[in-house]
């Protein structure tokens, strides 16, 4: 009996989103899986939304939000919806200590970022203030970001960007509440940034709303440098119809 099936046999792996039985470490069974709205088929090319229709081989296609108000990175993707199993997901990763989650995304986010991730590409997360991460105790876009970079083959640079201010929490706030808010508020780091000069860059978070954190962590990492800069969540907020 191999390591790996004796382990089994004592601590049986179990669903990440239900806890259930399943056959493989740091998987979903079938109902939790249908359960998570994974991204397919067309999306808008700069946001990750999901789309309508289907687009030509090679074609890039906007939604209309990011044609009128054109987004600071080259492109944007996200794994799934940010509902159902996926949002369970994400509040367990972010609140509930569960880094096994984040062990699992690494090839869901390497799929939603096919063509943008290669092995020549610095994954870099979205960092926390000092306070956060203190009260968190580790940042769940780090852990994202190192999984992705894992699953790609890549580099990972996680401290390539800094908060340089606490901001509060956006929930609830207007799009454009955000982008005040978080004005400034992140920047490359005084010696590890230059890290990013001249590469192409995928910035991580775990959820993507209006943006606007992605937007603060695009400017910084164009700061120091970056050739190219691309956003991936683990999860898009699905917009009001």
């Amino acid at each position: 009996m191999g390591l790996q099936t004796a382990l089994h046999a004592v601590f049986p792996p179990e669903c990440l989103g239900c806890g259930g039985s399943v056959t493989t470490d740091f998987g979903l069974c079938p109902d939790c899986w249908s359960g998570t709205a994974f991204i397919h088929a067309t999306i808008c090319d700069a946001c990750g939304a999901p789309l309508p229709g289907e687009a030509a081989p090679g074609e890039r296609v906007e939604c209309d939000e990011c044609r009128a108000t054109p987004r600071p990175w080259e492109h944007g993707r996200a794994a799934f919806l940010y509902e159902g199993t996926g949002r369970r997901l994400v509040l367990g990763l972010k609140h509930g200590d569960r880094a096994e989650i984040a062990r699992a995304a690494g090839p869901w986010l390497l799929r939603a970022g096919r063509g943008i991730v290669t092995p020549e590409t610095v994954v870099v997360p979205v960092p926390l203030s000092r306070w956060r991460l203190l009260k968190r105790r580790y940042n769940q876009s780090a852990l994202l970001s190192q999984a992705l970079a894992r699953a790609a083959g890549a580099g990972a640079v996680p401290d390539a960007l800094v908060r340089i201010r606490h901001t509060p929490s956006l929930d609830g706030r207007t799009r454009e509440d955000r982008a005040r808010i978080l004005d400034g508020a992140i920047a490359p780091h005084r010696r590890r940034g230059a890290l990013l000069s001249g590469r192409d860059v995928v910035i991580v978070d775990d959820v993507m709303t209006s943006g606007a954190t992605f937007a603060a962590a695009t400017h910084a990492a164009r700061c120091a440098g970056a050739r190219s800069v691309s956003v991936i969540a683990l999860a898009r907020v699905a917009r009001e119809t």
